[in-house]
């Protein structure tokens, strides 16, 4: 069964073939991410007017890459949400043209879902039910994945996402857009000075999050600091030090949650997936508890078409596929099919 995936839910423009949920045809992302530096951040409309000047040509060099044509494809897939309006409306439109063009059957799919299904596509043998963790720009998510398609949210970020704490602090410093990358290159290296940030851990075994304490906390440090730009040894300190203290709660309440709901596999998904320090010690930390951490190959830690493609053929065979009045949901619930 091949697949055709659309993702448009950020600055992604991706489009993917994908086989029987597993097998990757081919993976195309083309990102605005260029665009979006200078206002040190992701603007919607810049994004939606992206994805409309390249959605079709994205999608015909995935298919001419998988080397199909379009009457071999089994079924049309998109994200549906969360994401932003603008963007979502271009992939949802776009993916009900093709259904209806083409006779083929259209899946929605939850995009926060796909981005957990990436490690499992990513991975053989993971064994479920297992605990998955979704960090983003815009998501910071903590689930009992009990099968492809069936989640119970566990926690959720009450403020700030983490990848959102590590863009703003990111500015902050004056390290520049998107912060992720940026902050966890200087946290690999030497630090001089010693600086402990709050961890915000909530009621006694809470598994919510939050991370806007921590970015403010940041802030009055830069603040105490009179130069008008800091030193690169005083960005790192910093940097470092704030990842710690976001890695250190992303850590502990997912290996929390594994042991409350006694399970054995943790799946971590999202952009901050990449993070080496949380690769790092939630491997070590998941270990000691006589579990084991999984995350996605790098090229399914940004958004991409793959994990959409490749979690619909799921639906597909359950039979759970799409109306034409499929709409774009900006706040879709992790949990929600």
């Amino acid at each position: 069964m091949k697949i055709l995936g659309i993702e448009t839910s950020c600055d992604e423009t991706a489009a993917a073939v994908v086989s029987n949920g597993k097998i990757v045809l081919s993976n195309t992302v083309l990102s605005s991410l260029d665009f979006h530096k200078e206002f040190g951040g992701v603007i919607p409309e810049i994004a939606q007017r992206f994805h409309m000047k390249f959605i079709d040509k994205v999608a015909l060099k995935a298919l001419k890459a998988a080397k199909i044509k379009t009457d071999e494809l089994d079924a049309i897939a998109v994200t549906y949400g969360p994401g932003l309006v603008g963007a979502l409306l271009v992939g949802v439109s776009f993916a009900k043209s093709l259904s209806y063009s083409l006779n083929k059957p259209l899946v929605g799919i939850n995009h926060l879902q796909a981005h957990i299904y990436s490690v499992l596509m990513s991975h053989k043998g993971i064994k479920l039910p297992c605990v998955g963790l979704v960090v983003s720009g815009g998501h910071t998510n903590l689930v009992l994945v009990k099968d492809f398609l069936n989640y119970k949210t566990l926690g959720q970020t009450q403020d700030d996402a983490a990848g959102e704490a590590f863009d703003k602090v990111a500015k902050i410093l004056g390290l520049g857009y998107p912060g992720g990358p940026i902050i966890n290159k200087l946290s690999r290296k030497k630090r001089k000075e010693k600086i402990y940030f709050p961890r915000a851990y909530l009621s006694k075994d809470s598994l919510d999050f939050s991370f806007s304490g921590l970015k403010t906390a940041v802030l009055y440090y830069r603040k105490k600091i009179r130069n008008k730009k800091l030193s690169k040894q005083q960005q790192i300190d910093i940097a470092g030090a704030f990842q710690d203290a976001v890695v250190d709660v992303l850590v502990d309440k997912a290996v929390l949650a594994a042991k409350k709901y006694k399970v054995k596999n943790i799946v971590v998904g999202g952009g901050v997936s990449r993070n080496s320090s949380l690769r790092e010690k939630l491997a070590e930390k998941a270990a000691l508890e006589g579990c084991k951490a999984y995350f996605p190959l790098d090229v399914y830690c940004q958004d991409n078409a793959a994990m959409i493609a490749g979690l619909a053929y799921h639906k597909v065979i359950r039979k759970e596929v799409s109306d034409l009045d499929l709409q774009a949901e900006t706040s879709l619930a992790i949990d929600k099919k």
